[in-house]
């Protein structure tokens, strides 16, 4: 599953994300996009709520694997997080968003343990991630 904000035409996390698996060898069949995490802990509770999943590896930058796992557990997710030192190509950029996560952590916060924050567009139930998972030689199929 690939869950990010796609609020604006000129910004695509979920295609981007797919297009760089694609590089890689992963086929589509193999992939479920999310367009509505716009922030992590809509992706969080989208995944739980809108997907059905139950548990999840989250790939993402080092800096921000514990405030990202932590919202998936917090959202009722089994999580593990599997980190990417990207600072190691995209210095400026990485440190630039790593500042950003003491921001991000206390929205985050806010929007978990106070706020209870419903996603922006909770959505219909999606049954893409079961279909996905349901494959022969998937786990835990």
């Amino acid at each position: 599953m690939l869950s990010g904000d796609n609020s604006r035409r000129e910004y695509d996390e979920p295609t981007a994300m797919r297009d760089h698996l694609r590089a890689k060898g992963v086929p589509d069949a193999v992939m479920v996009l999310d367009y509505a995490g716009f922030d992590t802990w809509d992706s969080c509770v989208r995944a739980r709520q809108v997907f059905g999943a139950r548990r999840v590896t989250v790939v993402t930058q080092d800096f921000h694997i514990p405030r990202a796992v932590t919202l998936c557990r917090t959202a009722g997710l089994e999580a593990f997080g599997a980190g990417d030192d990207s600072a190691r190509r995209w210095a400026v950029t990485t440190y630039a968003s790593a500042a950003r996560e003491l921001l991000a952590t206390a929205k985050a916060f806010a929007d978990a343990m106070i706020l209870h924050s419903e996603p922006v567009f909770p959505g219909p139930r999606e049954v893409s991630l079961e279909r996905v998972l349901a494959q022969p030689g998937a786990p835990g199929a």
